[in-house]
């Protein structure tokens, strides 16, 4: 009878080992990358067809410098993640859905850390094989985070972030994934 329940135990205990080893493996095996910025914003101003300064209307420069007078400059974009999800089956293990229920993050723009954050909602990441886009909304104050700047070149900068303009900005996002599993929610070690 002891050896039964001991056999019962170490057979138990293998299987969940096992499956736990699978989570953990499944969970490793997602990968996230930067993808396009967009619906870029400076004071309500969409910047979708601006290049340069000189495509603002004379209205949007009225806006920007009344703005700048009264020492604020906002701006907002959405910063798409790209998150694959190779867990297809395919592999050795069985398919997965990965289900990412935080993703707290930190948004550097040329070293400069300029934004912190979250997901609003749960995001499914499908075990497909196919990338699927993971949207961040970014909304900050230009003026307040690069004090030391001109007008024309946060401008500029709010310009370089549409991808459109010449110059371009330095972006990096560290987040950390929480990610909820059979056996409940585990969040990745570091960033």
């Amino acid at each position: 009878m002891k050896r039964a329940l001991l056999f019962i135990l170490i057979a138990a205990l293998s299987f969940t080992g096992c499956q736990l080893y699978e989570t953990f493996v499944n969970i490793s095996r997602l990968k996230f990358k930067l993808g396009e910025v967009n619906q870029v914003a400076v004071k309500g101003i969409n910047l979708s067809g601006k290049n340069s300064i000189d495509d603002f209307s004379p209205l949007d420069m009225i806006s920007v410098l009344a703005g700048v007078a009264g020492g604020s400059l906002p701006v907002s974009f959405v910063v798409n993640v790209d998150a694959l999800n190779p867990n297809d089956g395919k592999g050795g293990y069985p398919r997965t859905d990965a289900t990412i229920k935080r993703f707290p993050f930190r948004l550097m723009l040329d070293q400069k850390e300029v934004f912190s954050g979250d997901i609003n909602e749960q995001f499914i990441i499908p075990g497909t094989g196919e990338t699927t886009v993971l949207p961040l909304k970014i909304e900050f104050d230009l003026m307040k985070v690069f004090k030391d700047k001109s007008y024309e070149s946060l401008l500029q900068l709010a310009l370089n972030l549409t991808g459109h303009s010449s110059k371009k900005v330095s972006m990096e996002v560290y987040a950390r994934p929480s990610v909820v599993t059979e056996i409940g929610e585990l969040s990745y070690p570091g960033e």
